[in-house]
């Protein structure tokens, strides 16, 4: 069993116990991880008795679980938490709290079913006012997950595992919690800046009522009932200076925390007539890292929230100012890292769709651009999974729209379960305007989107400028072997090396002779393969178990130092 220094010392009583959601701080908390009771069955009937333990919120898939096995399509999986609450929690109402569950969830409390969610990547909250009790409380959550025998979202999920395609998972895999509020509350608040008019919008659900007071360090700086806030003289947000704005809303009785950073996203044209991708107003070449947010021990989930905060600060630690988080949505806390670290992401919608055949293997190699709107083509006839597709969007938006790292919505990926791309760039472009969108990367460009995306990784790299900013989504993929530091005994990469000195130097190579010198001919952004290892995959910069960075940091430093505009 390969495992990070972070599994190693994993606290079972309550992994992940850290404050979920920095992006909105109620001073109400109860975190539910930890120990729970779980059982496979063929039935969606709630069982008698459990037959596991299970360590929530690790799928009984992944090590870090104790249970390490695989829910099939045909089975439905039950756990059961038995806790109560603390004194005076209850303030009027009780919230619980989903960060994730991978498919399908139906939640009793106290033998009443009181809600249900679709959707594996994105978070629910539901209500247990009504049924909840100052004594003993009995939780229950149903699953069933079909991974990828079905057309719903499941990213890189699949039964038959090897090569780029991962082990699958099921169930809770992020953190679980409650919060209590006062009968009439603040549900949320949508932050909006506008770098040009020199203001933040603030958009506020359940009470208008609500004083905001934004300070600049420890300083108030404005405290007003007004829903759009003029700031002068502002200090903006970037990689180079990642200055948040603090931010409490008094509502209701409560103070709710937040934070904001001025920035905008835009496309531009350069003083060479180039497109280029902006921000702040100024061309500014993003300069990332694929990132597949996978582990050894945890699968999807992180084994601690420190392990999140490594990867991050690691990269950019190396002079990266960009990850492409890949088919995957993070706990919040992964993107207040980047918030507060200065990180861009480029956020990807998870996949979904029937068996990939040609239209991801064979046709884009070969100049094949595919009409998306032929369902049959793409392997995406299920209206339902259609239907679920644009809600889990909507969901992703809203629920990532507060990150000021978020830089640009990528819907769909190499023709992965893609349709109506063109619907989908618009659907985007109306709930978040603020950003640029990358609407098919790297293959099937039907010709609605913010940039020229490619992924190249067997032909040569040749940049031709055009109508939109010309990104390399994808590319390298150079892969080492590292003994005792890997999944298992198999290697998958697209150029393999053996040794660190090679491996960097055919690094350093591509860089000072493609990458660099391309810039000026239009590149506007660059994605390599990957941050980690991942499974058979051995092209990370780091290790799978983060143990070892693979490449000479100083020489990694040194190419993103020349690596701009």
């Amino acid at each position: 069993m390969l495992l990070t220094k972070y599994g190693e010392a994993l606290d079972k009583a309550c992994p992940l116990s850290e404050y979920p959601r920095p992006q909105f701080v109620r001073d109400s908390y109860l975190n539910l991880n930890g120990s729970w009771k779980c059982e496979f069955t063929n039935s969606n009937i709630l069982p008698e008795s459990f037959s596991y333990d299970i360590t929530v919120p690790f799928s009984p898939e992944c090590p870090l679980s104790g249970v390490n096995r695989v829910l099939s399509p045909d089975e439905f999986l039950h756990y059961e938490k038995r806790f109560e609450l603390p004194e005076g929690f209850n303030k009027g109402r009780v919230f619980i709290h989903f960060g994730a569950v991978d498919q399908i969830a139906t939640v009793y409390l106290n033998g009443f079913e009181v809600g249900a969610h679709r959707g594996g990547y994105t978070p629910f909250t539901i209500e247990l006012t009504e049924h909840i009790t100052e004594g003993e409380n009995v939780l229950n959550v149903t699953v069933k997950d079909y991974s990828d025998t079905n057309e719903y979202s499941r990213g890189k999920q699949k039964f038959n595992r090897g090569g780029i395609w991962y082990s699958p998972q099921s169930g809770i895999w992020q953190t679980v919690w409650l919060e209590s509020t006062p009968e009439v509350f603040l549900e949320k608040v949508k932050i909006t800046p506008d770098y040009d008019k020199e203001q933040v919008n603030f958009e506020f659900f359940g009470t208008n009522d609500v004083i905001t007071s934004i300070y600049c360090g420890d300083e108030l700086i404005v405290q007003t009932t007004e829903k759009t806030v003029k700031l002068p003289d502002f200090k903006a947000w970037s990689p180079e200076d990642p200055f948040l704005y603090t931010v409490r809303f008094q509502a209701c009785g409560e103070v709710i925390k937040s934070y904001f950073g001025m920035r905008k996203f835009s496309v531009g044209t350069d003083e060479n007539g180039i497109k280029r991708l902006f921000l702040n107003n100024k061309p500014y070449f993003h300069n990332g890292l694929l990132d597949q947010g996978y582990y050894p021990d945890g699968f999807l989930t992180p084994p601690s929230n420190q392990a999140m905060e490594y990867d991050v600060k690691k990269m950019k630690e190396l002079g990266f100012n960009m990850l492409r988080k890949h088919i995957k949505i993070e706990p919040l806390l992964w993107y207040h890292y980047c918030d507060v670290n200065g990180i861009l992401v480029w956020q990807d919608m998870v996949n979904g769709g029937g068996k990939y055949g040609l239209e991801i293997s064979v046709w884009p190699f070969i100049g094949i651009n595919l009409d998306d709107t032929n369902y049959k083509t793409f392997h995406r006839t299920d209206k339902e999974a259609r239907d679920l597709y644009y809600e889990e969007l909507k969901e992703m938006v809203d629920h990532l729209y507060n990150c000021p790292c978020i830089a640009l919505w990528v819907p769909f990926n190499e023709g992965w379960g893609q349709f109506d791309s063109k619907i989908a760039y618009d659907m985007l472009k109306k709930l978040d305007p603020s950003r640029t969108v990358d609407s098919t990367s790297g293959w099937h460009d039907r010709g609605h989107s913010d940039v020229i995306s490619k992924h190249i990784y067997f032909t040569p790299i040749v940049v031709k400028a055009g109508d939109r900013p010309y990104v390399l989504s994808e590319f390298g993929g150079y892969s080492m072997k590292v003994e005792g530091h890997t999944f298992n005994d198999k290697l998958f990469g697209y150029k393999i090396y053996k040794s660190k000195e090679s491996l960097t130097k055919a690094y350093k190579r591509t860089f000072e002779k493609t990458i660099i010198p391309q810039i000026k001919d239009g590149l506007s952004a660059t994605v390599y393969t990957q941050v980690t290892d991942v499974e058979d995959e051995l092209n990370g910069i780091l290790t799978y178990d983060r143990k070892v960075v693979k490449f000479d940091e100083e020489t990694i430093k040194e190419i993103n130092r020349k690596v701009k505009y």
